[in-house]
């Protein structure tokens, strides 16, 4: 089986809405709607798995059957972290996975996912035991002496951006989250399961990638996602 976890319980305090940005409604559509369509679609995916900010759980099943989302098979309340929150949906899918499961990693507010960015991911975790979304670093990067200067950088051609979806087998992802937060190890605010995986001590695979699976933080990324939105269109 190849399930979708979604993390959908952020606040989105930067987007400057009174409601969490995933339910934020773009050309009359909920943001997370657009993001569960990709995974819906995807011939791959078996099943999804929702978790959700507390209190929002009905309002999500409700935008599910208006838009007939029927891999949605469960909602489950979301943790106080992002960290919390994954590991919510790990331990819930203990009763029904297998380790050689495929979970697929995304966070819910990137609504714009690719199916070969998808397929990618499903792929070569099957090959692998995990697969990370990447893409080649661009700018230039620099180290600060101080707040001002700099005399040393980075080369870029030895960076990935990573990203989500990622996908993991079952087995692994559960016994990492269970040693994770009984270690304390890779479970800060700023962690993601890849950079726990990393902190675990394991090995990442990369996947395909693609700048249009932007993740919706600021009014200016929603204005660009708006913009993908009439290119489709178009």
């Amino acid at each position: 089986m190849i399930t979708a976890l979604i993390i959908a319980g952020g606040v989105g305090k930067r987007m400057g809405q009174d409601i969490p940005k995933q339910f934020i409604m773009v050309e009359d559509k909920p943001i997370i709607i657009y993001t569960l369509e990709s995974f819906q679609k995807h011939p791959m995916i078996d099943r999804i798995l929702v978790v959700c900010k507390k209190g929002w759980e009905d309002t999500l099943l409700a935008y599910a059957k208006e838009y007939n989302i029927d891999k949605l098979n469960w909602i489950i309340e979301g943790g106080n972290s992002g960290q919390e929150s994954i590991r919510n949906g790990v331990d819930f899918l203990k009763e029904h996975s297998d380790e050689e499961d495929i979970v697929v990693i995304h966070d819910g507010i990137r609504p714009l996912v690719d199916e070969i960015v998808l397929s990618d991911v499903v792929v070569k975790s099957k090959e692998f035991g995990n697969a990370v979304t990447s893409l080649p670093y661009n700018e230039q990067i620099f180290v600060k002496e101080t707040e001002e200067t700099t005399k040393q950088y980075i080369n870029r051609e030895t960076l990935r951006r990573v990203s989500t979806p990622q996908a993991y087998k079952y087995g692994k992802l559960a016994w990492a989250y269970e040693k994770a937060f009984r270690e304390n190890i890779g479970i800060s605010e700023s962690s993601y399961t890849n950079t726990m995986m990393v902190d675990l001590g394991e090995t990442l695979y990369f996947a395909l990638g693609s700048d249009k699976n932007i993740k919706l933080t600021t009014q200016d990324d929603l204005q660009l996602f708006k913009g993908y939105l009439r290119m489709k269109e178009d």
